[in-house]
């Protein structure tokens, strides 16, 4: 029987959700079920990614945040 794929999570919160439930799964299984063992993969790189581009955008925005407020620094000091 295949498993229906579920859509990709959209929030850092609900990918890293999916993350851990699928981790529980795999470690809690003495015998994986082979069959289904894609779709957990699968859950889980998208989870990942999902989990990836948030950080990214993060450290991005604080760096962002941290130069400009390094600029307003200088030009108050000068």
């Amino acid at each position: 029987m295949a498993t229906r794929k579920k859509a990709p999570p959209k929030t850092f919160k609900a990918a890293s959700e999916v993350l851990k439930t699928n981790a529980e799964a795999l470690q809690n299984t003495s015998e994986p079920d082979i069959d289904n063992l894609m779709t957990i993969v699968e859950e889980s790189i998208a989870a990942y990614q999902v989990c990836q581009a948030r950080i990214e955008a993060v450290e991005l925005a604080l760096s962002e945040a941290f130069t400009q407020s390094a600029l307003i620094d200088e030009d108050e000091t000068a």
